[in-house]
């Protein structure tokens, strides 16, 4: 059953990244020709490498990402949780704001954000 439960998990958590992926690749789809292609493709890099357990490498794309597209909240979002991943708590709990303040209805982004305040030493359950 536990394991049942792991892949259900894993299945559920899939589907949510993906879906992230496409609002993040349609909000990308404001920025000029190469920048947004550019910015598609490190927010994508970034993601995997987070999911991969590659904090550096997802640090390094989704910053680049967030340069590139500085209003994209999926951006953010993801960034936060690298920067949490790498324990790097101030800077996590700041692209977790950001990514609200740029869209208040970034349903992950709120949840990271609550979790982030809630444990403010960086240790997220």
């Amino acid at each position: 059953m536990t394991r049942l439960r792991a892949t259900a998990q894993r299945l559920a958590v899939t589907a949510l990244l993906a879906v992230t992926a496409i609002t993040a690749v349609t909000a990308l789809a404001g920025l000029a020709g190469c920048a947004r292609w550019q910015a598609a493709q490190l927010y994508g890099r970034g993601t995997d490498a987070l999911d991969r357990g590659d904090v550096a490498l997802a640090i390094h794309d989704l910053e680049r990402a967030a340069a590139l597209a500085p209003q994209a909240s999926e951006v953010q979002n993801h960034l936060g949780l690298a920067y949490g991943a790498a324990g790097r708590h101030g800077e996590s709990l700041a692209a977790f704001e950001r990514a609200v303040e740029l869209d208040c209805d970034n349903a992950a982004a709120r949840e990271n954000l609550t979790a982030a305040r809630r444990h403010p030493g960086g240790a997220m359950p």
